[in-house]
């Protein structure tokens, strides 16, 4: 199998690498595209050397390529990721472009697999701080999920290098060149652009993108996102109404039980995920499960993932996974 990197220098491009040389995909050969900067520089990969070359609108013409994971920016995906698509490849797309659009499936694979093979060319990847909420709202969807609530701690490294420079330099007392604000003693409630509606595009798209993976186009949901002072891994707060009551020990037990989730959840012991605990790691962690007494029946929970990995690259090679056996 031929697989292309579309952003191979950036920080999910890496990990793209990192967790293809973790898994056993088949690949037999490697493609690298990046902007005329990165044109050049070699990378190991498995042992052997490869020359990242500069994406450009022949790239993947007569190439044989299966499949592109693309991380590079919505505008580069909105440009080439037709053109792979015209040519028979299988296009994994980490940016928003394609994410809301009808004829594009937005897949978590431990959650929503079936729609993965409804493509026409292109799957989305989700947002990472959607993709970590996505499990633990799957089970609890035999409850009937009534109305979601997120309130976001995303870490620095969600906008790339630039992101975890600003809080290196910040611990220096240089001040910031990609945040408005310093982020060094600070939580920034400002993730991506403001929309008319005071909502950042964070938080639409979460909520976009919420109903879209879940299949409840009507469902009540709204965000808060929050950029706090940590390199990696996002924790995510959920509050949710259901419309059936449950046992909690059930409700555990269940998250316990699904693939892709770790229950951290002791508090005798403190034992509750943090983000230490999921970087570098594939699982969500889930922890702080409890009643919320507020309403008639509603549930708190927990949930941190590392979001370079399950938030972005390792959700998309799990997807390609997906395909293996057909190429």
């Amino acid at each position: 199998m031929r697989v292309a990197i579309v952003g191979a220098t950036g920080l999910v491009g890496g990990t793209f690498l990192k967790v293809l040389e973790e898994r056993d995909l088949g690949i037999t050969d490697l493609l690298l595209f990046a902007s005329s900067r990165s044109a050049g520089k070699k990378i190991n990969f498995r042992g052997k050397e490869y020359t990242v070359e500069e994406l450009n609108e022949n790239s993947f013409k007569n190439r044989d390529i299966d499949i592109a994971l693309f991380s590079a920016g919505g505008g580069t995906s909105l440009k080439y990721a037709p053109l792979a698509a015209k040519e028979g490849v299988l296009v994994i797309d980490n940016s928003s472009a394609w994410r809301m659009d009808k004829e594009v499936p937005l897949v978590v694979p431990e959650v929503n697999p079936e729609e993965a093979f409804k493509h026409k060319g292109i799957i989305a990847n989700p947002n990472c701080s959607t993709i970590q909420c996505m499990a633990p709202l799957k089970v609890l969807e035999k409850y009937g999920i009534k109305r979601v609530v997120y309130s976001t701690y995303q870490a620095v490294s969600g906008t790339g290098y630039k992101g975890v420079i600003d809080l290196e330099e910040g611990l220096k007392g240089n001040p910031p060149k990609t945040y408005p604000h310093q982020i060094v003693n600070n939580c920034l409630p400002h993730i991506d652009v403001f929309l008319e509606d005071g909502y950042t595009k964070e938080e639409k798209k979460m909520v976009d993108e919420t109903r879209k993976i879940l299949g409840l186009p009507n469902l009540p949901v709204t965000a808060t996102c929050v950029r706090v002072p940590v390199i990696n891994s996002h924790s995510v707060s959920i509050n949710v109404e259901l419309e059936k009551d449950f046992d909690l020990e059930t409700v555990k037990k269940e998250l316990a039980e699904y693939k892709g989730i770790v229950l951290l959840d002791d508090s005798n012991k403190n034992i509750y995920p943090l983000a230490n605990d999921a970087t570098g790691k594939d699982e969500v962690f889930v922890g702080r499960v409890r009643r919320d007494n507020s309403v008639k029946y509603g549930l708190n929970l927990w949930t941190v993932a590392d979001n370079i990995r399950k938030g972005a690259a390792t959700n998309a090679v799990q997807i390609a996974e997906l395909f293996c056996k057909n190429i």
